[in-house]
């Protein structure tokens, strides 16, 4: 598997719109899409996001994607900054 994990600050008011933007507007028919969480750090404007893929393949298919692009600029509006992206493999540790 292979994904990304970003770090995104959310401007305080528009923390709802952003909740929305992710479970209405990310495209769930990716080729290769695993699925995603995203993790709301509490009493912080700060929002996690795990994006899991088959592989890099797909992954990187997925970041070309010109649909994707348009969700990202969507999201991107909401925040006070770029977000920090940490790409790689994504290793299962379940026993």
């Amino acid at each position: 598997m292979y994904g990304t994990v970003a770090r995104m600050v959310v401007k305080s008011e528009n923390r709802d719109a952003i909740r929305k933007i992710f479970d209405e507007d990310q495209p769930r028919d990716v080729k290769g899409y695993i699925g995603s969480y995203v993790l709301a750090e509490n009493d912080s404007d700060n929002v996690w996001l795990l994006a899991i893929f088959e592989d890099r393949a797909t992954y990187d298919a997925n970041a070309d994607d010109p649909r994707q692009d348009e969700v990202y600029r969507k999201y991107r509006a909401l925040l006070e900054e770029d977000p920090e992206w940490h790409d790689g493999e994504i290793m299962d540790t379940r026993a």
